[in-house]
């Protein structure tokens, strides 16, 4: 497993500093889901019954990837009809990168921001009757 962990760089007299790929995925994830514009995350159909049973997965809809070059997260959302798509990944982009830079003191590669569908405001207003 520790393979899959990232070398923060840091050794003290303590130890060592490692992080996860889930850490950074958790991060993000929440990064994404701040911005206003976004409906969802997409997940996989074991993510979804998963959080039917009452757990929130909060890594869903995004991948961390460990390259040579430095870390690339994609993030696969739904965006709500009406919102300018361009606007909102480059929210998603900014948010991504300052929480991971302030959790984590990472800086990242690449924040790629993968639209896969969009959403109706399905909420229905009632009318009075006159």
């Amino acid at each position: 497993m520790a393979e899959n962990m990232l070398d923060m760089g840091q050794e003290t007299n303590l130890g060592k500093v490692e992080i996860a790929p889930e850490v950074i995925e958790v991060i993000a994830g929440i990064a994404a889901t701040e911005i206003e514009g976004v409906a969802a995350m997409r997940g996989n159909f074991a993510a979804g019954v998963v959080e039917r049973l009452g757990k929130k997965n909060h890594g869903k809809g995004v991948k961390v990837e460990l390259t040579n070059e430095g870390i690339v997260v994609d993030v696969y959302v739904l965006m709500y009809f009406g919102v300018s798509i361009p606007s909102v990944a480059q929210s998603i982009q900014d948010n991504i990168r300052q929480a991971l830079l302030t959790m984590t003191g990472l800086d990242l590669k690449e924040v790629n921001v993968h639209v896969v569908g969009v959403t109706f405001d399905t909420q229905k207003t009632e009318v009075d009757p006159i």
